[in-house]
């Protein structure tokens, strides 16, 4: 049986992000925690996400840094959106979560559920 761990992309400072160390930590689940203030997400990690679950489900909308860069007024391709995620860390919607090669962004336990369900699985 191999064993099942989560990596949690988010910041200490994020109420999700800790939802989200919580509720792996409560099911035993190994987690691997990256700080994003610490060590940003890398090209191809992002690509990852992005790749599954598309630029704009990574994109908080509703967040203080996307109202203060003023993006709430531009139409932006798929391309665009990942260069704008890759330059501000702050604009991801967090936590950015992954099981196995499953993803999921925000705060969305429905999500993690499926993700901890699928690595059991294989």
């Amino acid at each position: 049986m191999t064993t099942v761990a989560a990596q949690v992309f988010g910041t200490n400072d994020s109420q999700p992000t800790r939802a989200a160390l919580r509720f792996f930590r409560e099911r035993r689940i190994a987690v691997h925690f990256v700080d994003l203030r610490r060590k940003p997400i890398a090209p191809g990690e992002l690509r990852r996400f992005v790749d599954r679950l598309g630029a704009a489900a990574l994109a908080d909308v509703e967040g203080r840094a996307w109202r203060d860069a003023g993006l709430g007024y531009l139409r932006m391709d798929e391309a665009e959106l990942v260069e704008r995620l890759l330059a501000n860390q702050a604009l991801l919607r967090l936590p950015l979560v992954r099981v196995g090669n499953g993803v999921a962004a925000g705060r969305d336990e429905a999500a993690w559920r499926r993700l901890l369900g699928a690595a059991s699985l294989t």
